[in-house]
């Protein structure tokens, strides 16, 4: 199906989909902030990101590379300069 095909989305999808994209910013602003602490284990500071993949991935199906392409690497440089990794 064309773009040009699809039917208008509804102001209840569009609200639906930027109350989604507000929830993912704010997990991922928190847990890049609690990363960034450098309290917790290396092993917790992943798991951290691994869970906000997930849940981009709930949040919006079928679009993991797109988190992959704006968020993953926030957390790999992030984790990099904590844990002072190569």
């Amino acid at each position: 199906m064309e773009l040009a095909d699809r039917p208008a989305p509804s102001q209840a999808e569009i609200d639906d989909e930027s109350r989604r994209v507000r929830r993912l910013r704010l997990v991922v602003q928190l847990s890049l902030t609690l990363i960034a602490e450098g309290d917790m284990p290396f092993a917790e500071a992943q798991e951290l990101a691994a869970s906000a993949r997930r849940l981009a991935e709930e949040l919006f199906p079928g679009k993991g590379d797109v988190y992959d392409l704006l968020y993953r690497p926030q957390f790999h440089r992030l984790i990099n300069a904590i844990y002072r990794l190569q």
